[in-house]
């Protein structure tokens, strides 16, 4: 037996009343822009990462009118470790959007909503369903994963075809009544039960109309993208450092606002330790020798990216001084910017050694 589209919305249902999730924090007063943020935050993080961040998040920028007004580097600065930092641009780009042109209001149509910046179709009909219970279909990653095992629809998730069928059978499931639940439920589902690797079928609500499971298959749903090599690049990182232990500094400068890591800070990449050196002995003439610290292996979604830190002691000259590019980062007393993780990490490790 499998099931057909209104069976497995109501078993669903009956399931999310009793095991769903019912008390994160955008659930309490879940207005249109509380909703928003977290749907912006919980894409490719998960729930208990969100949670810590959310929190901090919207005790600093309470309304769309907080964070539209607030300085780039403080949103970046609260997003410290969230990752995808585009999100965090685009969340105060959409806010901004809000306040200018529906007076710090969130759009009641999904047309609206999709022309905000960093704002999908399936993001959009979060929103509105689980702020305001209008019916619109989602197709996030668990949403896919769910679908594609529980109908058998096989293929790259990604590829059109496959796509427009899943759109198609979600906008079938989602009931006319108790939509916001049903959107809740199946995002549950999917993150606690239906997961990518070992879903624990034997407690699903919809196991025993789901083909995948009736058939053994779960592990060839959804179908896989073709896999490519990741390539890899290296960059050395020059930490530029001027003062005592107690006043260590270490210059940093301000990332372009495209591309990775875009408006983050972060100390100046070259690409070999000669430029490095070379660039440094003009900035701040003669230094001390160089020093390699281990190096810092990070993966972004399509390449893998190795930095190999040079610590070069140095005297901070007249020709570079805080401003709009360039900044020096005292480590004892941080300044509040945004700054990679890998790069939040580093510097951690350099406050730890000079305490030690």
């Amino acid at each position: 037996m499998t099931w057909d589209s209104q069976e497995f919305s109501e078993r669903l249902l009956k399931w999310f009343a009793i095991h769903g999730r019912h008390t994160l924090p955008w659930q309490n007063n879940p207005t249109p822009y509380r909703v928003w943020v977290s749907e912006v935050m919980l894409q490719q993080t998960q729930v208990t990462m969100v949670i810590p961040y959310y929190q901090r998040f919207m005790e600093r920028f309470p309304s769309p009118q907080s964070l539209a007004s607030a300085p780039i580097d403080e949103v970046l600065h609260l997003w410290t470790g969230l990752g995808y930092y585009a999100r965090a641009r685009n969340l105060q780009a959409c806010a901004k959007v809000l306040v200018e042109n529906y007076r710090g209001e969130f759009p009641e149509t999904l047309e609206e909503a999709m022309a905000l910046p960093g704002i999908g179709r399936s993001t959009a009909g979060a929103i509105l369903a689980l702020s305001g219970g209008q019916r619109h279909p989602i197709l996030d990653g668990n949403v896919k994963r769910v679908l594609a095992r529980v109908f058998a629809i096989a293929g790259d998730p990604g590829a059109k075809q496959v796509l427009a069928a899943l759109w198609a059978q979600s906008e079938a499931c989602t009931p006319i009544e108790q939509v916001g639940a049903y959107t809740q439920a199946i995002m549950d589902l999917g993150a606690t039960v239906c997961t990518r690797t070992k879903p624990v079928c034997t407690v699903c609500p919809v196991s025993t109309g789901c083909i995948a499971a009736l058939e053994a298959r779960q592990t060839e749903f959804p179908g896989r993208k073709q896999s490519r090599v990741r390539p890899t690049r290296e960059a050395t990182l020059l930490i530029a450092r001027t003062g005592s232990r107690a006043s260590a500094a270490v210059l940093v400068e301000r990332r372009p606002p495209s591309g990775i890591w875009g408006g983050l800070w972060s100390p100046p990449q070259f690409a070999s330790e000669v430029e490095a050196l070379a660039w440094c002995r003009r900035e701040f003439g003669q230094t001390a020798q160089a020093t390699a610290l281990p190096p810092i292996d990070h993966a972004f979604t399509h390449f893998d990216l190795r930095l190999k830190p040079l610590m070069v002691q140095c005297e901070a000259g007249a020709n570079i001084s805080d401003g709009d590019g360039y900044r020096w980062y005292r480590l004892k007393t941080p300044p509040r910017i945004g700054l990679p993780q890998p790069i939040n990490q580093l510097f951690e490790r350099l406050r730890t050694a000079l305490s030690a």
